[in-house]
């Protein structure tokens, strides 16, 4: 019975590569200010004291594996959340934390 209820290896690759998006502190970091407001390299890069490439690499990661999308203006990129969702788990991990 339980056999039946298993979701089969592809889905549960495709939730392997998804719950990776939260295994690193800088991706963290990343999607929680885009939670709040569509940001460019620059702006997230000063704000959270990083480098532009460490969070361009991120974001290039984050965009790989769906969790944010990007709209051009001009030469400037803006990423924001791809799905509200990526939020909500967010908040449902600080709430089984206790926070």
């Amino acid at each position: 019975l339980v056999d039946d209820y298993i979701p089969d290896t592809d889905i549960l690759a495709e939730l392997v590569n998804f719950f990776s998006i939260f295994s690193d502190l800088t991706r963290l970091r990343i999607l929680s200010a885009l939670a709040i407001s569509e940001m460019c390299v620059t702006d997230l890069s000063v704000m959270l004291k990083l480098n532009q490439t460490t969070t361009s690499h991120q974001l290039r990661l984050l965009r790989d594996l769906g969790a944010v999308k990007y709209r051009r203006q001009g030469k400037i990129i803006f990423y924001s959340l791809k799905n509200e969702l990526i939020n909500d788990i967010l908040l449902k991990g600080v709430e089984y934390l206790g926070y």
